[in-house]
């Protein structure tokens, strides 16, 4: 910067502190001057501002925001461009929709439903692809260009304007110390930078009629992506309603279960000790023994198969006490559970000393055992109050 620079920094520089903090009056600006600069204040505003929300509104997710504001108009123009190049909600719900729809299968009046549903979501995002490359051509980029352009000129005069009347100021104090002829220039440049900006904002003030023009664009472009929607939902709706009365004027199809195939189990293994539970007979019961109750005896033709665990009595025993089972020589009784190593439920309870024998094939050897629930060769009683542990005894 040169000497002269300086200087005139440093003058303007005084002024400002003088007006500042002094107190100081500098040169006044006509109200005219000042109404018109307000009205260009607010349209800057104005149209900063509304260029964001229509932005927002065309794409509220942002990420699509940043993508619409990058798009490339004149490309558009020229025809290379025919997608913003971000996706919109309105077709990823449309993929969505075929993609069930077609594994429901044609079969699925809800699969048929959504495949038409999804069809009208495209070509719903193919219409709202127009309308944001319309209004970016005929509403955003004018608007974008005013502020880039008209509105930064006249922010540019306007500084300037500033600067040189803070320079005239300070050297208007300083009559008479400063040249007649620098003070006559410094006014003179004054002078001309508040015409620059009276000129520059009168034109964007009385030529606001483009900002409607382009206001205009935005609403026709609104109302063409409307009218194809409108089109495109009546068409559904008429596809859905007449899918309705098809499918109700349809005859309705009764479910009819298929015949079940007999399943044979087998004999399944048991966690409880290795006996499997095999139903008894039934038979009469009372709410205890007596001693004087005599067990009925099993014929050998209802004998238990021998792949389950049982004894034959060697002699007769009475019951002791209540719940005990009696038996007599000859019967032969079946063990269904094995509580742990050392207690057997629901079937024998044999005297103290090795009454039993066990049948060929079983695994095992009963000595003298107590069991809670006691059983007689005609099959199940009342439980036993009590456990006793075995004296000795083999799994089976």
């Amino acid at each position: 910067m040169s000497v002269a620079g300086l200087k005139k920094q440093f003058y303007k520089a005084s002024q400002l502190v003088s007006e500042k903090v002094g107190g100081a009056e500098g040169t006044k600006l006509d109200d005219d001057f000042k109404e018109m600069e307000k009205k260009v204040d607010v349209t800057s505003k104005a149209v900063t501002e509304v260029l964001a929300r229509t932005i927002e509104y065309l794409q509220p997710n942002p990420a699509s925001r940043a993508k619409l504001t990058m798009l490339n108009t004149v490309s558009k123009i020229r025809g290379q461009v025919k997608n913003p190049g971000y996706p919109q909600s309105e077709g990823l719900l449309g993929e969505c929709m075929i993609r069930h729809g077609k594994e429901l299968g044609g079969e699925s009046n809800f699969g048929d439903a959504l495949l038409d549903a999804g069809e009208s979501m495209k070509r719903l995002a193919e219409v709202k692809d127009s309308l944001d490359i319309e209004v970016k051509q005929n509403f955003i980029d004018p608007l974008q260009n005013l502020c880039e352009k008209d509105l930064k000129e006249i922010q540019h005069h306007l500084k300037k304007l500033e600067g040189r009347r803070l320079d005239f100021d300070y050297k208007k104090k300083r009559q008479g110390k400063i040249p007649d002829e620098e003070l006559r220039q410094a006014l003179e440049k004054f002078e001309e930078s508040k015409e620059v900006a009276e000129t520059s904002m009168h034109n964007l003030l009385e030529t606001d009629i483009e900002q409607v023009s382009q206001l205009s664009a935005l609403v026709d472009a609104q109302l063409d992506y409307h009218r194809q929607a409108v089109q495109i939902l009546d068409e559904l709706a008429e596809k859905l309603k007449r899918r309705m009365r098809e499918a109700s004027s349809r005859p309705r199809r009764e479910y009819k279960p298929k015949p079940r195939e007999p399943f044979d189990l087998g004999e399944p293994e048991q966690s409880n000790g290795g006996f499997p539970c095999t139903t008894a007979p039934k038979i009469a019961a009372s709410s205890s023994f007596r001693s004087s109750d005599k067990p009925i005896r099993t014929p050998s033709r209802s004998m238990l198969p021998l792949d389950q665990p049982s004894c034959k009595a060697l002699y007769d025993f009475e019951p002791e006490n209540d719940g005990e089972l009696g038996f007599r020589e000859g019967d032969v009784i079946t063990l269904t559970n094995q509580i742990d190593e050392n207690w057997l439920r629901q079937r024998a309870s044999p005297p103290p000393r090795p009454a039993v024998s066990l049948q060929p094939g079983d695994r095992g050897q009963l000595g003298s055992a107590r069991g809670q629930r006691t059983w007689s060769p005609a099959g199940p009683c009342l439980p036993s109050p009590t456990l006793t542990k075995p004296s000795t005894f083999s799994a089976f």
